[in-house]
C-alpha cells in the first residue's frame, strides 16, 4: 500500500487543524533572517502545496517536488485558484532533478522524517548541495524521536469529519527508530449515497513509516554531503533543540561551489 495515495484526497481536511500561516511566516522569517528576500526556492516533498502557495504568496519563484502524483494533483488545483506561476515535478526526493540551482530549499511538515534507509539523508543532502546556488540556504523540519518515543509510539488517534473519517495507529520500534503509521480511512461515497439514500463510505488502508534522527546524526550527515551546519532551532522558536523538542528546524548552507 503506497503512502498518500487514498489519504491525499482528504489530507488538507484532516490538516485543517494545523496553523500554516503561522509556520509559513516562521519560515519566511528564517529565510529573511539569512538573507533569502527573493529568488528561486524549492519547496521538497510539497504535498498538496500549502506552503509552496504560502511562499509564492511573499513573492518566491516557487518550485514544488512530491513523489505523490495524487497529492500534486490537489497542489495543481490550488496554483490555478490562486494563479501562482510555480512548476511542480513528481519526483522522488532521493533523486531530485532541477533545471538549475535555487537560492534556497526547504522542506517541512517533517518530509525529511520519510527518509527511512541508511544513506538516504546523506544522499538528499549531496542533492541539495548541488542544486543550491553558491552559500544557499537549506531549511527543513523533522520530528524527533522524543515525539515519537512519548508522543506517538503505540497511540491510536481517531478523527471524524462530516464526510470522511480516519484510524491512525502508531508503533515505535526504538532500537531501528521507526515509526510505524496504520492508516485506516473512510471516505463517503457521493454516488452511492444518492443511490442508496444512506451515507456510504469506502475504506482505504495506507502504511507509512517514518525514521527518528537524531540532531548529531543530521550533522554528520551534513558534513560527509559536504553542507555546512548553520543552526537548530526548537519548533517555531529561535531556543536551541533541547531533550523534549517534538519538532526540530535545521538551518545548513551550501558549500563547495
Amino acid at each position: 500500500m503506497e503512502a498518500y495515495t487514498s489519504f491525499a484526497v482528504v489530507y488538507d481536511t484532516f490538516m485543517d487543524n494545523v496553523p500554516y500561516e503561522e509556520w509559513g511566516e516562521y519560515l519566511h522569517g528564517l529565510l529573511l533572517e539569512y538573507g533569502v528576500e527573493d529568488g528561486l526556492i524549492l519547496d521538497l516533498g510539497c504535498g498538496t502545496g500549502t506552503m509552496t502557495e504560502i511562499l509564492a504568496s511573499k513573492g518566491y519563484d516557487m518550485t514544488g517536488v512530491d513523489f505523490s502524483e495524487e497529492m500534486l494533483d490537489i497542489a495543481m488545483q490550488k496554483r490555478t485558484k490562486s494563479g501562482h506561476d510555480i512548476l511542480y515535478l513528481m519526483q522522488d526526493m532521493r533523486e531530485f532533478e532541477l533545471y538549475g540551482t535555487v537560492r534556497a530549499i526547504v522542506s517541512v511538515c517533517d518530509s525529511m522524517n520519510y527518509l527511512t534507509e541508511d544513506g538516504d539523508l546523506e544522499q538528499v543532502f549531496r542533492l541539495a548541495n548541488n542544486y543550491l546556488d553558491p552559500g544557499g540556504l537549506f531549511i527543513f523540519d523533522m520530528n524527533t524521536e522524543y515525539k515519537y518515543r512519548e508522543m506517538l509510539g503505540d497511540q491510536t488517534i481517531a478523527e471524524e469529519r462530516e464526510n470522511c473519517s480516519f484510524i491512525w495507529d502508531n508503533y515505535y520500534y526504538e532500537e531501528e527508530k521507526i515509526n510505524e503509521y496504520q492508516l485506516s480511512l473512510f471516505v463517503e461515497d457521493p454516488v452511492l449515497s444518492e443511490k442508496t439514500g444512506q451515507d456510504i463510505c469506502r475504506k482505504f488502508q495506507e502504511m507509512h513509516y517514518q525514521r527518528a534522527y537524531s540532531l548529531a546524526e543530521v550533522k554528520a550527515a551534513l558534513e560527509v554531503a559536504g553542507m555546512e551546519f548553520i543552526a537548530a532551532y526548537d519548533a517555531f522558536t529561535r531556543n536551541p533543540v533541547h531533550q523534549e523538542s517534538e519538532r526540530m528546524y535545521i538551518i545548513a548552507r551550501e558549500q563547495g561551489k
